[in-house]
């Protein structure tokens, strides 16, 4: 079984990463060559849709929707609480042309009793022969003011580089890097690993019913599935237009336990974040009650597999009161349970504290890790960069950031 694990360690799953390993990449080559006319940067425009679209297709990265445009920028509450307006990102424009592009999505955060105002870097690409002048799309990025806090949550090795030019580092909660998943359905997990290891065909044909066996084998002996015995906590699904108040009060008694950096879970950021417009993903939340009362929800976000085949369901968020436990056994096994319903192939648990990554590795839970650091930060004043180098402040998930906020087309 060592060698199955080891296949599965190293290669499965990297397809999942295609929006962030795309021909975008600001690889040294690239980076170098002369542009072929001069470029000018200025603040990206909503009228800026259709041509930001066809530089993201034509370097491979996955274009958004206008629905969520308008979403992202018009409708975001967060804007509400800017000091002022707020740019939607950033262009390179050349010869009446658009070669480079970066967003800026607005973000709140709760860090003790502070509210924090934050952008999130997003969507970055350009044409090969720009790419040496792309550090100016990250040099406006950067120069936002007033802002609390920088965030990049998709960042490749290349744009990881950039970021720290900027006084950006690595967010310091542990093991975010690695990614705790468990299989599903091992026959096209198998098939997806295989062709990831570009073995031919007619040999896949031949040896999926093998290795699947052997990995429904693994499974089993080795208990790599959430399980728990039965407690008097129910849990329920609901969809996140019918997410209610009793989701407030949680928020509000979560604020009360402890500073951490908490990305804003009010009501209306909750019904704001999951409501994607165009996304061919479904969020689905679980909702953990104890005698009625909400103790604890967990976002699972099914995605239709459309670009590798391979359909995965993410945890996306959990929040728990005062983390207990029992609460977070229960939902994730529900999780694993609705996966399984939904017809996922894996279950994917990315970032989270220690307490919840402990509890996940109970199950044995096979593990990945992206190959560059994906999520960097930069406080905007000494004093908060230094409180956030403790990785015990942070509640990092794919709530933070863009991870979540992308359609899947």
């Amino acid at each position: 079984m060592a060698s199955i694990e080891t296949i599965v360690r190293n290669v499965v799953l990297e397809k999942i990463r295609s929006r962030r390993d795309s021909p975008s990449e600001l690889d040294g080559d690239s980076a170098g060559t002369t542009p072929r006319a001069p470029a000018k940067l200025r603040e990206a425009k909503l009228s800026d849709y259709a041509a930001i679209t066809d530089l993201k297709r034509r370097w491979g990265l996955t274009p958004d929707s206008l629905e969520n445009w308008e979403h992202l920028w018009r409708h975001n509450p967060a804007l509400k609480h800017m000091q002022t307006n707020r740019a939607i990102g950033w262009v390179l424009e050349a010869e009446g042309k658009v070669v480079g592009y970066l967003a800026s999505i607005s973000s709140l955060y709760r860090f003790g009793d502070k509210t924090l105002t934050a952008v999130i870097g997003s969507g970055f690409v350009a044409e090969p022969a720009y790419r040496a002048l792309t550090v100016k799309l990250m040099g406006a990025f950067y120069a936002q003011k007033p802002v609390d806090l920088y965030i990049s949550t998709t960042a490749i090795e290349s744009t990881g580089k950039i970021a720290c030019a900027f006084g950006c580092v690595p967010m310091p909660q542990e093991d975010y890097e690695k990614v705790l998943f468990w299989v599903l359905r091992p026959y096209p997990f198998v098939q997806t690993v295989m062709k990831k290891l570009q073995i031919k065909r007619a040999i896949i044909q031949v040896l999926s019913p093998f290795a699947s066996l052997a990995l429904g084998i693994d499974k089993l002996f080795r208990g790599r599935w959430p399980r728990r015995s039965a407690t008097d906590l129910t849990v329920s699904e609901i969809k996140p237009n019918e997410i209610g108040n009793d989701f407030e009060i949680l928020w509000n008694e979560k604020l009360g336990e402890g500073k951490r950096l908490l990305a804003d879970r009010s009501l209306e950021s909750l019904r704001w974040h999951y409501d994607v417009p165009g996304d061919q993903s479904k969020t689905i939340v679980l909702c953990c009650r104890k005698d009625d009362r909400l103790i604890g929800y967990l976002a699972i976000r099914d995605e239709a597999g459309l670009a590798n085949g391979l359909r995965r369901s993410l945890i996306a968020d959990i929040l728990v009161k005062q983390d207990d436990p029992e609460t977070l056994k229960a939902l994730i096994v529900a999780a694993y349970k609705h996966a399984k319903h939904a017809g996922s192939d894996v279950l994917e648990v990315l970032g989270f504290p220690a307490n919840i990554r402990r509890q996940c590795a109970l199950w044995n839970p096979y593990i990945r890790t992206f190959p560059a650091t994906p999520f960097y930060y930069k406080g905007a004043t000494p004093a908060l960069h230094q409180e956030l180098a403790d990785g015990a402040a942070w509640y990092g998930t794919p709530f933070d950031g863009d991870t979540t906020l992308m359609p899947e087309l």
